[in-house]
């Protein structure tokens, strides 16, 4: 199929945010490609609770909103026309159903070389300041190599699911190096927990742990993925956090027969809420020489944390940060051989001219009629 076989469109219809509270409908001039670069047009986005935060705050801590941007970096399409040093040779072409991965690192700095592009100082993000372009409009640019040809049996909005799956792959797999029969605990039941514990649950994990404070969150996690769940009680009104979070530790052990170390004992804790009592209890819960990952992004990230217990169980703790080299393609991979369904997770669709709707509803975080938002997709313009 050559590139002069889908017309191109004239206009660019966005979704722009020009600052907090204040979203416009735009139309945007069709982006020019260059060289390895493929036009995209856009099939269906996810909304990502960074796009609300930033509609709600214009800023992600050092990212700060200075010009108007275009939401959206979930995003899956067909490619529409490849760049003069794309290589038409089956694997991106023209026509191709592809997951769009929205981050364009330098590829020339010491993080890349070494494999580890998603720390680039020079990462170009979708929707993400001071780039000015997010992927909720009809056509986006990218390098062929962020694409990612999806199979006919995974649909496009599947596609745009892969981007936060594979902020899952990489906490659980890649940083996590979960091994099959290896138990997991997840704190945090929302969209990106719910994914981790998904992408555990597919590699084999003996037990995976959901911990969340909400009941119905819980209940659709057991549904999901979670193999047992928990939900911590009220915290004393005189009890230091650590005494609460130690005594929330021992609660979830006896309640759920977890040892505290060997067989059988917490291998790997995905912190995905961002709470800081949520942060104590997974170093606590942790057996000896364990891993702790945090994923989640709370309000207040300078939060104390258990050193005794990290130095004491010489445990190993890592930050998750976006997804790297092959998060992508497991990613894919999991969803097309049917170990993850990612169906269930959204709850709710709109046209592009309902964006603003669909952004409501995700901020309120149910709709009118009380359902609860767990991931909300986006229709590209027609």
């Amino acid at each position: 199929m050559s590139d002069t076989q889908i017309q191109v469109k004239s206009d660019n219809p966005s979704f722009v945010l020009h600052g907090i509270e204040d979203v416009k409908f735009e139309n945007r001039s069709v982006p020019e490609i260059k060289n390895d670069e493929c036009l995209i047009a856009v099939n269906k986005t996810g909304i990502c609770g960074s796009d609300v935060h930033y509609l709600l705050h214009g800023r992600i801590g050092d990212f700060v909103l200075e010009q108007p941007m275009c939401l959206g970096h979930e995003s899956s399409g067909v490619v529409v026309k490849l760049g003069p040093n794309v290589k038409n040779d089956g694997r991106i072409k023209v026509g191709e159903r592809v997951a769009m991965e929205p981050g364009v690192s330098c590829r020339t700095c010491t993080e890349c070389k070494s494999g580890m592009y998603e720390l680039c100082p020079h990462m170009a993000f979708a929707a993400t300041p001071p780039t000015q372009f997010g992927t909720l409009c009809r056509y986006y640019v990218l390098p062929a190599d962020m694409l990612h040809p999806i199979p006919e049996t995974v649909s496009f909005e599947d596609g745009a699911m892969m981007e936060p799956l594979a902020v899952g792959v990489h906490s659980v797999h890649a940083l996590g190096q979960l091994q099959s029969d290896q138990v997991v605990i997840v704190f945090g039941a929302g969209p990106v927990g719910l994914l981790c514990m998904a992408v555990a649950k597919a590699l084999g994990a003996r037990r995976v742990i959901a911990v969340d404070i909400q009941q119905e969150r819980l209940d659709f996690a057991r549904s999901y993925a979670a193999s047992d769940i928990f939900l911590p009680g009220a915290r004393d009104p005189n009890e230091a956090m650590d005494v609460y979070c130690a005594r929330v530790t021992e609660e979830i052990k006896t309640t759920l027969n977890i040892p505290s170390r060997d067989h059988g004992a917490v291998d790997l804790a995905i912190e995905a809420s961002g709470a800081p009592t949520c942060i104590q209890m997974g170093i606590n819960i942790l057996k000896p020489a364990g891993t702790y990952v945090q994923v989640g992004m709370g309000r207040n990230m300078n939060v104390p944390l258990p050193l005794f217990h990290v130095i004491n169980k010489q445990l190993k703790v890592l930050g998750s940060f976006r997804y790297g080299p092959g998060d992508y393609p497991l990613a894919i991979s999991l969803v097309e051989r049917g170990l993850i369904d990612l169906k269930p997770l959204v709850t709710h669709r709109f046209e592009f001219e309902d964006a603003k709707q669909a952004f409501e509803v995700t901020k309120l975080g149910r709709d009118e009629g009380g359902k609860g938002v767990i991931k909300a997709i986006i229709s590209g313009p027609k």
